[in-house]
């Protein structure tokens, strides 16, 4: 990954100069491809456009997701196109109509294969008129029949061959999902600089048998069957303290290098919402959004946020970047300490916090009364993506915390 690392820094080192000395591509729509398992391709589109201080930009488009991008560098006919907050970058070799290249990940060594068309506007191709049409709730089990085998809630809506929607679990939903119903093929796609999924399947009425693939790097196979009336396990009931352990603890360095510990006096008496995160993970990204909407308007000096982030990056120093940015992107206000690096794996993570019984999720949420009790632990977040739930939701969280600042 050396080398990428070097691409990264020229790019940034000598990318700025004149506009009119720079080449650029065409401003407007663009279709874009990744590469994934089984020679399959992940279709997302982008607009390109120019600001009004003539500055390059683009927006990711996923549904009622928009995704603007404002960190794009150009160098003779070469582009960089760095994610918002996440690390995931695309290099490519561009002319006036087409783009070839790269989406790189560096802490964990993913490469994907990129290319882009300007001027398609569809994001998948349907040849043929959709069989019947997916609208409603399914009832899904990823990987069934395996140890690995989980639950989720598909939620779209159709309308003509055009299928919006997402997946729910229990760790969180699968982002904004776009795609077609082509006869009776469902494609659904989705990339927010983080995570790439492609989803397809076969559907025949009430019954869906598709694969799920995760970049290049993961696949798994899911059946689905209709199910207006089903529902997830609560979130609330997945994660608790273990018994023999009578409260939460911890001391992590904050991004200063000082210890901070949620026995300290500036924790006690307040109600206190701690985040299991990553600067890495879209659902925590969507939460932190949320935490951070929530304490603009409602603030409050008897409820306090810490973050407890655990990050992919391989160095100390990479992780604590990483988490600047996200801090410096979302105007994040409360602190983030650093309780893991070199890897976000979710047993190790709960090593760091025996008193769980696992941690199941990024992100997971840890209520504590002004006692010092916890009183809830929310796995996962389901986002904005996937709609009512959302706001159903906020309007448990708002009640809640009420409850929990109203007690003495």
């Amino acid at each position: 990954m050396k080398k990428y690392s070097l691409l990264l820094f020229i790019f940034i080192f000598m990318g700025c100069g004149p506009k009119d000395s720079v080449k650029q591509p065409n401003t407007g729509m663009w279709q874009a491809k990744l590469k994934v398992k089984d020679n399959n391709t992940l279709p997302f589109n982008f607009e390109l456009y120019e600001t009004d201080n003539q500055q390059l930009q683009l927006k990711v488009l996923n549904g009622e997701e928009i995704i603007t991008v404002d960190e794009i560098t150009i160098n003779n006919d070469s582009i960089l196109i760095k994610a918002p907050v996440f690390e995931g970058y695309i290099t490519a070799q561009f002319s006036e109509t087409a783009m070839k290249g790269k989406f790189i990940i560096e802490s964990l060594d993913r490469i994907v294969s990129f290319e882009a068309i300007f001027g398609e506007e569809n994001r998948f191709s349907a040849t043929k008129s959709p069989n019947g049409n997916v609208s409603g709730i399914w009832e899904t089990v990823f990987s069934p029949n395996t140890e690995d085998s989980y639950m989720g809630k598909g939620i779209f809506t159709q309308n003509d061959g055009v299928v919006s929607g997402t997946f729910r679990t229990t760790t969180g939903d699968y982002r904004y999902l776009e795609g077609v119903m082509d006869k009776d093929s469902l494609k659904l796609s989705a990339f927010d600089g983080a995570h790439a999924f492609l989803f397809l399947a076969k559907v025949d009425d009430s019954i869906m048998d598709g694969i799920f693939y995760s970049g290049n790097h993961f696949k798994e196979p899911f059946t689905a069957k209709r199910n207006e009336a089903y529902e997830l396990p609560s979130p609330d009931s997945l994660t608790f303290i273990k018994e023999g352990y009578d409260e939460l603890t911890f001391t992590f360095p904050d991004m200063d290098g000082n210890q901070v510990a949620l026995s300290d006096s500036k924790f006690e008496n307040k109600v206190v919402i701690v985040q299991l995160m990553g600067s890495w993970c879209p659902n925590c990204l969507d939460e932190t959004k949320f935490l951070v909407d929530y304490l603009e308007k409602n603030k409050n000096e008897d409820l306090a946020v810490v973050g407890l982030a655990f990050e992919q990056a391989k160095t100390k120093e990479l992780a604590k970047k990483s988490i600047q940015r996200l801090v410096d992107r979302i105007g994040i206000t409360y602190p983030i300490l650093l309780a893991q690096y070199g890897t976000y794996d979710k047993e190790k993570a709960q090593e760091k916090l025996p008193m769980l019984n696992h941690v199941l999720s990024y992100p997971t949420t840890i209520f504590v009364d002004k006692k010092g009790e916890v009183r809830k632990i929310h796995t996962g977040f389901n986002g904005p993506a996937t709609g009512d739930k959302f706001e159903d939701f906020k309007l448990e969280f708002n009640e809640f915390i009420a409850q929990l600042l109203s007690e003495q």
